[in-house]
């Protein structure tokens, strides 16, 4: 019997990105948006740090979404509902400070949407104006549209082919609602130079912004340092500092050459293929 069971699994955008919601009621009854769970499917599996991307403390399951890039999450794609993950440990990260500021806009890129759902839904739950933002490399690469649409007072979706609502970029929809409105704060996840690009717009219209960072970890407790990150000319470590960071302090470009630092054992691993970095 596994400590862990999926009670339900869903496969979206095109398979390439998988739900699973698993009962772990302990889990469940402690996370809080914005905290972060490892998993690990079998006794020779990785360790996977992944977003608690909802909750149900009455059901006591976590649900966390994932995009299948190498070897780990193709095997947690195997994983079928009755199955189960051999360890999880959570909550870790500290949680989003939600607070009551006024216009909000929350930007989420590809999986990052995931990451951003239960933020978003925590902003608008404490009353403020949420207005969201969300885009995909394509239509078929879109998710959770649905369930943001519920939490969101305004909701934009983009897709860089044109294929789905505005065609471009979620930060030429950003700029439109920055110069139109008083935004108080700007939430941005997804692939790192989205979050980049949203900061350098968002600091020009001195509009403070939290980004969520996902950078390589092994442990999640603070003790290899694998996860550390430029924030403020200061080294952070993500997994107990984080995973949120003030997006105007974060070196992107730092962050970027650590995400690329194991591409090529990736392609050993997995034949060959490679596919750029998931949440």
């Amino acid at each position: 019997m596994h400590m862990f069971t999926i009670v339900k699994r869903e496969e979206m955008a095109d398979g390439t990105v998988v739900l699973n919601e698993i009962d772990a009621p302990l889990i469940a009854a402690k996370a809080r948006p914005g905290q972060f769970a490892v998993l690990k499917a079998n006794e020779t599996g990785e360790r996977v740090p992944l977003t608690i991307a909802d909750t149900d403390a009455d059901k006591g399951t976590i649900t966390v979404i994932y995009m299948v890039i190498g070897k780990s999450t193709a095997l947690f794609k195997a994983l079928q509902v009755g199955d189960g993950y051999q360890d999880i440990i959570g909550p870790l990260g500290e949680p989003t400070r939600l607070e009551k500021v006024g216009t909000v806009v929350c930007v989420g890129g590809g999986t990052g949407v995931a990451v951003l759902h239960p933020i978003t839904r925590g902003l608008k739950g404490i009353g403020n104006h949420v207005i969201s933002i969300i885009g995909a490399r394509n239509k078929a690469l879109l998710i959770l549209e649905d369930k943001m649409r519920a939490i969101s007072d305004e909701l934009h979706v983009c897709t860089d082919d044109g294929s789905y609502g505005h065609h471009g970029f979620v930060t030429e929809v950003l700029t439109e609602i920055l110069e139109k409105k008083e935004v108080k704060l700007a939430v941005a996840i997804g692939p790192v130079p989205m979050m980049k690009f949203v900061s350098e717009i968002t600091r020009k219209y001195h509009v403070k912004t939290i980004v969520s960072l996902n950078p390589i970890m092994v442990d999640g407790t603070g003790m290899c340092g694998g996860c550390r990150v430029t924030v403020g000319g200061v080294t952070k470590f993500a997994c107990v500092d984080g995973p949120e960071f003030d997006g105007h302090q974060v070196d992107y470009d730092g962050l970027m050459l650590r995400l690329q630092a194991y591409t090529e054992q990736e392609k050993q691993c997995h034949g060959g293929e490679h596919v750029g970095a998931g949440r």
